[in-house]
């Protein structure tokens, strides 16, 4: 069983990225997922969390309006998509499976720094 997650990177304030998190190793579309994410010195927190069919979707409101959350269950992918991005979403972000699985991925770096 297995999470990587990819596309982080260094972005100026109001940029965009998009995250990936590819799965393996279990049945994908049977799981809810989540991205997480860690600031240096805090807390890891919920950012966005999607249905395992995809018609449900919560944001924490720090992000609400500004990412979108959304999978590809025949790609076996969770994607976040990162729009209007402030310095204070820089963190690790995280994906992570539903219970009873709830495997953490390894993380990607994400910087918004001008």
């Amino acid at each position: 069983v297995q999470l990587v997650e990819s596309g982080g990177g260094l972005v100026q304030p109001g940029g965009s990225l998009r995250l990936s998190c590819v799965a393996s190793g279990f049945t994908f579309r049977n799981y809810r997922m989540t991205w997480y994410r860690q600031a240096p010195g805090k807390e890891r927190e919920m950012v966005a969390s999607i249905s395992s069919a995809g018609g449900s979707t919560n944001y924490a409101d720090s992000v609400k309006g500004r990412f979108t959350i959304s999978r590809d269950n025949d790609k076996k992918t969770v994607y976040l998509q990162m729009n209007s991005l402030k310095p204070e979403d820089t963190a690790v972000y995280y994906c992570k499976t539903s219970a009873p699985l709830a495997v953490w991925g390894q993380g990607t770096q994400v910087t918004v720094s001008s």
